[in-house]
């Protein structure tokens, strides 16, 4: 790996190309490297829990929104088309339509995979992008694959090396870019057209995070398809010779100046060399319950304490001791009195571990409906417990959430419980069960698994099975088969009659 010192350029200042950070992301997406076994391994399960989700989320109303949006946007004439899910794969759209339904399908229940490091994202947003316009072109398996690893790849390195969140910027500004040069690498663009795209794709990208504070609408699912969306149309207007404001990270008025850490800013972004295999996406991990994924290991441990706790109505206070993070975004420390609001939106309480570490403390699990249901929030013991409990920084664990080492990093933290007769109940839990170095680390098997939880109640077995054998290889697909990686319920789904100005 190679660390890229980034700075603000001066506005008089004469820089080469080749030393902007959107120049080095152009560079890693045009080496044509293949992607090792255990990397393409990951990718076919990324695609798998990816689809479960989205299965899941067909007939919520955002969902169906979007569907019904691309509905409205047939592919250009010539042009294949790409399939959504939910659709029969007859069926064709405008690839950023698609990229822009599905991408929404996969991000609703927010339970798909993450990587946490100075900043936040959800890597498997690449995949609904590039997979539309592997599909419109009529791309094959091998060229899917190496594109999504570039996507993992980019995401991952910004996601380490600038933080957007202390500045309120949304995290699909690392996003646009990622999805941008995923689908650089699968097209197999110059240097220089990837560079243009990447440019034009932060430019748009670049968001604040009032979409996920205070009251959380649908748009927190709608945020990552619009950047897929926008990373496709820009890629077109690269393809068309037209470029992007330049240098857009490190400029004058550049995203990192104006928006970020300001003009005296320096950041380190570490990229793969040419020809050094991108392993990226082994650095992520998945979800094994829908919620946030700072609330993951402390799910985990509140089905495990609530036996040991015994009467919850003798709690008198819950206090979880853990990073920065975790207190600011999902916990007390956000100041969002919408985080004890029985009555907040689903996306709200999905961003409250109060909630949530209630919820899973009372029935000893979690689940992606029934945990989230009106009648379950307004549940006046609920609302009683909820009420006691608070999250606190501690410095410690705060250390941990920023660590390097893969063995030390962590994103749990220490919970003491205290009951009315004074005497306190203390545990603590470092990375989820379904962490690579949790209790019980997600496989082949466990993606299989949650992939028919998920989809057992919306798609067909013969369905499932269909999908989850063109999926597994993935790598080995003809273009012919790349329409196979959708979902069709029994009957297929049609529009739904939403009304706007399409």
């Amino acid at each position: 790996m190679i660390e890229h010192q980034v700075r603000v350029f001066g506005s008089g200042e004469q820089v080469a190309r080749s030393a902007e950070l959107a120049w080095k992301l152009a560079e890693v997406a045009a080496d044509p490297v293949a992607a090792p076994d255990d990397v393409t391994e990951m990718v076919i399960n990324r695609v798998i829990d990816n689809a479960g989700v989205a299965a899941a989320s067909l007939g919520r109303g955002p969902v169906v929104a979007a569907r019904d949006q691309a509905l409205r946007h047939a592919p250009a004439p010539g042009r294949a088309g790409a399939t959504v899910f939910g659709l029969p794969a007859r069926v064709r759209v405008s690839p950023e339509w698609a990229a822009w339904a599905n991408g929404v399908a996969v991000r609703e229940l927010d339970f798909h995979d993450t990587y946490l490091a100075a900043d936040y994202s959800h890597p498997g947003d690449n995949i609904p992008p590039i997979l539309a316009v592997a599909q419109q072109l009529g791309l094959g398996g091998r060229e899917l694959v190496r594109a999504i690893v570039t996507g993992y790849e980019i995401q991952v390195a910004l996601v380490r090396g600038i933080c957007l969140h202390a500045h309120r910027i949304d995290h699909i500004a690392h996003l646009g870019p990622s999805a941008a040069a995923g689908i650089g690498t699968l097209l197999g663009l110059p240097v220089e057209t990837i560079y243009q795209a990447i440019g034009q794709a932060l430019h748009t990208t670049t968001t604040t995070r009032q979409s996920r504070k205070g009251t959380i609408s649908s748009w927190k699912a709608y945020a990552p398809a619009f950047a897929g969306k926008i990373a496709i149309e820009a890629v077109d207007r690269a393809l068309r010779g037209q470029g992007a404001p330049a240098p857009v990270y490190e400029g004058a008025d550049g995203v990192i100046a104006r928006l970020l850490d300001g003009p005296d800013a320096a950041h380190v972004v570490s990229l793969p060399a040419a020809g050094e295999a991108r392993r990226g996406i082994l650095d992520t991990y998945t979800k094994e319950h829908s919620a946030e994924y700072q609330s993951q290991a402390l799910i985990d441990l509140a089905r495990r304490l609530g036996p040991a706790i015994g009467d919850l109505a003798r709690v008198t206070s819950i206090v979880l001791h853990t990073s920065h993070h975790t207190h600011a975004v999902i916990g007390s420390g956000s100041g969002d009195p919408q985080k004890y609001d029985p009555r907040a939106t689903r996306e709200t309480l999905d961003h409250s571990i109060p909630y949530i570490f209630a919820v899973a403390l009372q029935d000893g699990d979690w689940h992606h409906e029934r945990s989230y249901a009106p009648a379950r929030a307004s549940r006046p013991d609920t609302i009683e417990l909820w009420q006691r409990i608070t999250t606190v920084e501690d410095p410690d664990w705060t250390r941990r959430y920023h660590s390097s080492d893969p063995a030390e990093k962590a994103f749990g933290g220490r919970v003491v419980v205290t009951r009315t007769d004074g005497s306190t109940l203390i545990d603590e839990i470092a990375v989820a069960d379904a962490h690579p170095l949790g209790a019980r680390p997600f496989g082949r098997a466990e993606y299989l698994a949650k992939f028919r939880r998920l989809a057992g109640s919306v798609l067909p077995a013969e369905e499932q099975d269909r999908f989850l054998e063109v999926a597994t290889r993935l790598p080995e697909l003809r273009p012919d088969e790349l329409a196979g990686l959708t979902l069709t319920p029994a009957p297929p789904l049609t529009a739904s009659g939403t009304d706007g100005i399409f």
